[in-house]
């Protein structure tokens, strides 16, 4: 597949638009929300041309595409808000790992969104910061932008009174807030692998395993790199950027630290499942040596005293004994008990 992705790039000229990219939305969707301090308007267009002629570019706009396979869509945006070909090229090529570019009127922020189902999901996610809009781009239907939403709807915190760039901080924070819910979920993997592992070592526990550090290495790739993202953010100096946003984008920052401290924490505890499970599976095996060596000295003596009186000689001095068979296995129990008792003062068993 990998191959495929890196095949359809090959020969084509920088800012050809061709989607790469496995989800492929079922069909392309389009809201436009505005809003300002006293008013907020929510709408849902199937074209870009519809969306494009009911904006109103009165406050703030947020311009949201579901769906990147219908490239003209993109196009079409890429071409009103005066979007740099590699621009549109970048967010079309769903691999990219995250990054921040500045143009001349607009900054341009690649993502990865995280979602954790049965297993780790990551989404490629295109913002857009331009005077007075912000526009974002994702790959299928369904995001973690709803609780911004929610505010703009209900006029909950500053977002109503803010400018376009305070809205961009906001999305990016929805973003790094989902990241913990993610870790969460593999924080409970790891603890219910790591008492299983405990419990009974099985060798099925080998493919779990090597599926958690899969998931940890791709977390890891998607959000150190948006500690450089945010870092050049907060440093950056653009008339698109106002000077009392910054703070809150440093407050993001100290977030994604948080994340990644997470991260590597999960990261070794992952690493060190093996190392549980080799020492886990030694243990059991040393268990059930002990109990097969306790067995085995226990049976050699009484082997040796059976040993003795089946021996097939006609002159035997406990053989015409009345009670001599009884006295053979009274001595066989009585060396089996004495033996257990023993093992047990040495706290061998």
């Amino acid at each position: 597949m990998l191959r495929l992705k890196v095949a359809r790039k090959i020969a084509t000229s920088p800012g050809s638009l061709i989607h790469i990219g496995d989800r492929i939305a079922e069909e392309p969707r389009i809201r436009l929300i505005e809003y300002g301090p006293q008013r907020v308007e929510e709408r849902e267009f199937k074209t870009v041309s519809d969306c494009l002629a009911a904006r109103q570019a009165v406050g703030v706009s947020w311009i949201n595409l579901d769906g990147l396979h219908e490239v003209g869509f993109v196009e079409q945006l890429g071409q009103a808000f005066g979007l740099h070909a590699l621009t549109l090229e970048d967010i079309l090529n769903t691999g990219q790992r995250p990054k921040i570019e500045e143009f001349d009127d607009y900054i341009f922020i690649v993502l990865r969104v995280l979602g954790y189902k049965e297993e780790l999901e990551d989404e490629q996610i295109s913002l857009i910061l331009g005077k007075g809009f912000v526009l974002s781009f994702q790959e299928r239907h369904g995001d973690v932008f709803e609780p911004v939403r929610e505010r703009i709807r209900h006029g909950k915190g500053r977002i109503r009174n803010r400018q376009s760039d305070y809205l961009a901080y906001a999305l990016v924070d929805a973003i790094v807030d989902n990241y913990f819910l993610v870790l969460e979920r593999l924080g409970e993997q790891i603890e219910a692998l790591s008492d299983n592992l405990v419990e009974d070592p099985r060798q099925s526990l080998i493919e779990q395993i090597h599926d958690v550090r899969t998931q940890m290495l791709g977390l890891r790739r998607s959000v150190w790199p948006l500690r450089e993202v945010l870092s050049r953010l907060a440093r950056m100096e653009s008339k698109l950027l106002e000077d009392d946003t910054e703070i809150f984008i440093r407050d993001v920052y100290d977030h994604t630290i948080q994340v990644i401290d997470v991260i590597e924490t999960y990261r070794e505890m992952s690493s060190g499942l093996i190392d549980l499970y080799l020492s886990s599976a030694s243990n059991k095996m040393n268990e059930v040596m002990k109990v097969l060596t306790v067995m085995a000295s226990i049976f050699i003596p009484l082997t040796f005293i059976a040993g003795i009186y089946g021996m097939n000689f006609e002159y035997m001095p406990e053989l015409h004994v009345e009670w001599g068979y009884f006295f053979a296995l009274f001595l066989m129990a009585l060396v089996g008990v004495g033996m257990l008792f023993y093992f047990k003062r040495k706290k061998w068993l």
